[in-house]
This record gives structure tokens, C-alpha cells and sequence, in this order.
């Protein structure tokens, strides 16, 4: 029995109403708009009833001063089905507001999370409540800013340099 994407979609929506706040279609892609509370169930679900067992990708956007919520989370994920037109990609996005800067971590659900969470945790600061092992992964663990947030000062060297000076210091004293 074969499956198209409208009618996974159709079901997904049905499924998932009072979760996905909205749906846009765009040059072929899928972006569901998924409530920060319902997120970690919303996974759960595509993964274990709707086939979608791989993580693709995990990262962050910021829009300051370009929208009302600062940040967006995106997860991409695709299912493989069992002849090549049952192959889907759908995109999931969170909203997430600067003063609450966290969304649960998708690691039990998806391992391949652990190190994609990481990484948007070291650029962007988003806590993952639940995540094995969070912890920088690009920058020192000393460092403070978030290198891909809009207001990173690229020019200030400081924290670059406080952070070198530090490791060193720790270096001659071993």
C-alpha cells in the first residue's frame, strides 16, 4: 500500500490540531509550526506512528529586531518509505522567547540530537531540559557569548582573550 504526502499531512494535522499552529508549504517543503509545550509529544509521535526516523538537522535562528519572538528552533526530519515516492522531508519549527530560552531536548527520541543539540546550545544559549550532556562543544567551557546570536560583538576580542589567558595559565600550573 502506498502513501502520499497530502494524505500523511492530512493525517499528521488531524492527529496533532491542537499542536501545530500552522502549516506553510513552500517550493515543495513542509514547515509545521509546533506549539514549545506540546513539542517533545509531537516528536514522539512522528517518529513511533508516522515512520519519521531520522533527524536531519537541528539549529536555531535569530531574528533580532526582525519579529516579535526572537528565536526559532528547526528540526528536520525524514521518513523513508518503502518505495522512493513514500520518501518525505518535513520541517518543524518552535518559537522561542528570549526570556525563556529552553525546549526539551528530543535526544530519548532521536539520538543523533545529542551533538546537534550541543552545538545550538554553544552558538545560540538554548537550554535542552533533559539532554544527556549538555555542554559546549565549538567554544571553552569558560566562554560566554554565543557566537551566532545577532548582538555577538565580533570585534570585542575580550572574552577570546580571557578565555586563551585562562587555559594557559591552567597549562603552566599542571
Amino acid at each position: 500500500m502506498s502513501i502520499d504526502f497530502p494524505s500523511l499531512l492530512t493525517s499528521i494535522q488531524t492527529r496533532l490540531d491542537s499542536s501545530v499552529q500552522k502549516i506553510e508549504s513552500f517550493r515543495g517543503e513542509t514547515t509545521l509550526y509546533i506549539t514549545r509545550k506540546s513539542f517533545f509529544k509531537v516528536c514522539r509521535l512522528l517518529k513511533e506512528e508516522y515512520g519519521f526516523t531520522f533527524l536531519v538537522d537541528v539549529t536555531a535562528v535569530d531574528y533580532l529586531d526582525k519579529r516579535d519572538t526572537r528565536y526559532e528552533m528547526v528540526y528536520v526530519l525524514h521518513r523513508f518509505g518503502n518505495d522512493y515516492e513514500e520518501n518525505f522531508r518535513l520541517r518543524l519549527k518552535v518559537l522561542l522567547d528570549e526570556k525563556e530560552l529552553s525546549i526539551d531536548s528530543i535526544t530519548p527520541i532521536w539520538s543523533s540530537a545529542n551533538w546537534l543539540e550541543r552545538e545550538v546550545y554553544d552558538m545560540f544559549g538554548v537550554q535542552f531540559p533533559g539532554h544527556p550532556d549538555l555542554r559546549r562543544i565549538l567554544m571553552p567551557d569558560d566562554y560566554e557569548p554565543h557566537p551566532l546570536r545577532k548582538d555577538f560583538d565580533v570585534r570585542n576580542r575580550e572574552p577570546s582573550k580571557q578565555s586563551f589567558e585562562k587555559a594557559l595559565k591552567e597549562g603552566i600550573e599542571q
